[in-house]
């Protein structure tokens, strides 16, 4: 597969976490494997736009005749680093109807009484759908390692339920592609005050963000373990730099577009004799 205009190198490859991975190490404002600013990266993102919503076509088009494949694109980030814009600018640009988007909040009550996982388990793509988890199962990982929540031996249990739930997905035909977003405190500091200077944005702020600012190296000491711990061959961790809103969305759509094309998806062939139903249009 070629690399698309303004790419020197696969941001899948470039951005895949491996072992000896730190998440310490990473620029959190580069654009790796990117050679072009940010005009060039709209402008990429535009162009690349229908061969993402071709490959979603074909997904959901392969399901209406028996298949059972799928894709759960997981995102993950502290606030304001951008998930929304990746659902609105990436995934807005593929047929809503072969999408389905869940937006995991904090627990229910009766959520909290089932295993973390319960709440979860309803919301995977059904066959030919691509599914979009702004925030997951994640959460229980991380809020929790980060608050005490949950102990030592409970997280062990955990990252080993995850584990074997995505193998699970895996085996039934789902494709997990997990994303952290990669923001950094100074970025968020950023985003958080233009908020609270912009009317329209009053809605996305919560005060909540800036209680959860104070355990910042909590939150990555958390994210390193995650990455450590879930980062597997079935479903790998992908830590994309997020300073740059335009990167970011590119990066994220390139690693789709190259998971969707490394599924080789098919157009269903036709169920019925094309050269007469031609015919019988003439006659229409």
């Amino acid at each position: 597969m070629s690399l698309p205009l303004g790419f020197t190198a696969s941001p899948a490859d470039l951005l895949r976490t491996t072992p000896g991975f730190s998440l310490s190490e990473v620029a959190t404002n580069a654009a790796p494997g990117f050679s072009g600013k940010k005009h060039d990266g709209a402008a990429a993102l535009a162009v690349r736009a229908p061969i993402l919503a071709q490959l979603q076509e074909q997904l959901f088009a392969e399901s209406r005749f028996s298949g059972k494949r799928s894709i759960l694109l997981v995102l993950q980030a502290m606030d304001t680093a951008g998930k929304g814009g990746i659902v609105g600018h990436v995934v807005g640009s593929v047929d809503p109807q072969g999408v389905q988007l869940k937006a995991f909040k904090a627990p229910t009550d009766e959520e909290k009484a089932h295993d973390f996982l319960w709440r979860i388990r309803p919301a995977v793509p059904s066959p030919g759908m691509f599914g979009v988890f702004d925030r997951s199962h994640y959460e229980d990982v991380l809020i929790h390692r980060v608050h005490g929540w949950a102990d030592a031996d409970e997280l062990e249990r955990r990252y080993t339920a995850i584990n074997d739930f995505e193998t699970e997905l895996a085996a039934a035909g789902t494709t997990v592609v997990k994303v952290m977003l990669n923001v950094s405190p100074d970025e968020q500091l950023e985003r958080l005050t233009a908020r609270l200077h912009d009317p329209t944005k009053y809605w996305k702020y919560s005060p909540t963000d800036l209680d959860e600012r104070g355990y910042w190296s909590d939150y990555m000491d958390a994210y390193q373990k995650m990455f450590e711990k879930t980062s597997t061959p079935t479903a790998p961790w992908y830590v994309v730099p997020a300073d740059k809103k335009w990167y970011a969305r590119l990066a994220v759509q390139e690693i789709l577009i190259e998971t969707l094309a490394g599924m080789n998806l098919q157009w269903p062939a036709a169920h019925f004799d094309v050269g007469h139903e031609r015919a019988r249009l003439k006659d229409a």
